[in-house]
């Protein structure tokens, strides 16, 4: 019997590898999604009494996505004492002008940083006892609170992220869920390293990017992950629907 399952979307590098390696507890079953196998977090779960398993899984395919969340929650043990649901998947992309677009990349985007979080949760929820502790997270973004030139995909996406899990709480208000929207804040990872690549054409904030990594304002992505798990935990987890770990 696992004490805590944790399912942690976009596994794979960024603050979701920080997450999964900070997820690996003794007691705790982590299941892990994105393309390649994140191998240093199933060396770090062995080592820590975890136990890990992985769905290597294109979430952006929404056909991937549902049966990749219907096969994780076909199998998923019944009597753990905590359930976790981290959707951390997300691109950046397109970083362009409304006016160069592409359908392709537009869908793209859509599907990973939104449906697949419905997809997911929608099949959390159904498999998950009621009378356990149920909590999901969605990692969202300060840029689906305030717009950003170049970046309306993204900043549509979050933005969207954060109404579906408010109306998630109100929907699912007297199961006893708890779910939240969080912007984790600015961190240094691979994201990081596409913004500052960026042509000012495309995205005119691009300076202000490349201002916080030659200033330190970066966060370091284990910094941040222990932060968020210490904050998935909380008493008050919830509350606040619409959230930033700065504020913690």
């Amino acid at each position: 019997m696992s004490d805590a399952i944790v399912i942690l979307s976009g596994a794979s590098r960024g603050l979701g590898a920080a997450l999964a390696m900070a997820a690996c507890r003794p007691g705790t079953l982590l299941v892990t999604l994105s393309r390649s196998e994140p191998l240093l977090v199933a060396d770090h779960a062995r080592e820590h009494g975890c136990v890990h398993v992985h769905h290597a899984v294109d979430l952006s395919d929404p056909a991937q996505a549902q049966a990749v969340a219907q096969d994780i929650f076909a199998g998923l043990p019944r009597d753990a004492r905590r359930y976790r649901l981290i959707n951390n998947a997300a691109t950046v992309e397109p970083i362009a002008q409304a006016t160069a677009l592409d359908a392709a990349v537009v869908a793209h985007a859509l599907h990973l940083n939104v449906a697949a979080a419905m997809l997911l949760t929608g099949a959390f929820l159904a498999a998950v006892p009621a009378s356990a502790d149920r909590r999901v997270l969605n990692i969202s973004s300060g840029a689906g609170r305030r717009p950003m030139p170049g970046w309306s995909v993204y900043c549509a996406t979050k933005a969207a992220l954060d109404m579906y899990t408010r109306t998630v709480k109100l929907e699912q208000q007297a199961s006893g869920l708890r779910i939240a929207s969080l912007a984790p804040g600015v961190i240094d990872t691979p994201m990081q390293e596409r913004i500052r690549a960026t042509l000012p054409d495309a995205f005119p904030a691009v300076e202000d990017f490349k201002a916080l990594h030659s200033t330190g304002r970066l966060a370091a992505p284990a910094t941040t992950a222990a932060r968020i798990l210490h904050y998935l935990e909380r008493d008050d987890f919830g509350e606040n629907e619409i959230d930033d770990i700065r504020h913690y």
